[in-house]
């Protein structure tokens, strides 16, 4: 029997962070923000399929950092479910995120 993939989740502070980069993005270039929420949506499908594979991180998260954009998918995993904690900008304070992981 195949193994069940955990469900992903954002916390809803992760998922405005996504939706403000996207919208960022958008401003500039709709090609840029296409292809940025098709890498976020990659990085999701990826973490969801190998969590333990990506880079430890502050707090026991990991760390999904995208190819072409400065911004990591950070997330937890716990049972049956992963929770994208951040879509963190790779230029900002780390950790400033941390108290989202007692919500």
């Amino acid at each position: 029997m195949a193994k069940r993939r955990p469900k992903f989740e954002y916390h809803r502070e992760a998922a405005l962070e996504a939706h403000e980069a996207a919208q960022w993005y958008a401003e500039r270039s709709l090609d840029a923000e296409s292809k940025f929420k098709k890498e976020l949506h990659q990085a999701e499908r990826s973490v969801k399929q190998h969590p333990e594979s990506w880079t430890p991180y502050l707090h026991d998260t990991r760390c999904f950092k995208l190819k072409r954009f400065p911004y990591a998918l950070v997330y937890i995993e716990r049972t049956n479910r992963i929770i994208g904690i951040a879509v963190a900008h790779l230029h900002r304070r780390p950790g400033y995120w941390r108290k989202r992981l007692t919500n």
